[in-house]
């Protein structure tokens, strides 16, 4: 025969909250739990690590590549002759840069793969312009192509 449940659960709704004591039954079986880990109980939970960035990066607006007009064209080649001259000199101090540069979109999912990136801008130091093999220029740890670059300004 079926009881009503609140006949069947009577006992523990006369109950108070439990308390735990030194030695008691119930804290025997149920010791308390310390702070740090009560806090992981309340931690946010993702259950797909990295989901968050993957749907952030499909919403990346991506721009079409922009070719420099042939004023903007002379003045990156000028500053970029200068540069290669600076660099090459063993005495010349370092000379810190600002270049705006295109980076294409290296997501092979997303529809502007292989027709648009973003544009970046670096302030840095020049550590090397190589004209001849790479045609690129390395600032700091960044490596960028001379193709890629849509303005550059020496700061000084």
């Amino acid at each position: 025969m079926e009881q009503s449940a609140e006949i069947k659960y009577a006992a523990a709704f006369s109950r108070s909250r439990p308390q735990h004591g030194r030695c008691d039954d119930f804290s025997l079986r149920h010791p308390k739990m310390p702070l740090g880990q009560r806090a992981k109980l309340f931690a946010p939970y993702s259950a797909l690590v990295g989901f968050e960035e993957l749907i952030g990066e499909k919403l990346r607006l991506y721009v079409p590549r922009r070719d420099p007009n042939e004023e903007e064209r002379a003045e990156i080649d000028r500053v970029l002759s200068r540069l290669y001259e600076e660099t090459r000199r063993r005495d010349a101090p370092p000379v810190r840069i600002s270049v705006t540069f295109f980076v294409p979109c290296p997501d092979e999912n997303h529809e502007a793969y292989g027709r648009g990136g973003t544009y970046e801008t670096l302030c840095g130091t020049v550590r090397r312009v190589d004209p001849a093999v790479t045609k690129s220029l390395r600032v700091d740890e960044r490596v960028i192509g001379f193709a890629d670059i849509a303005a550059i300004t020496i700061l000084e």
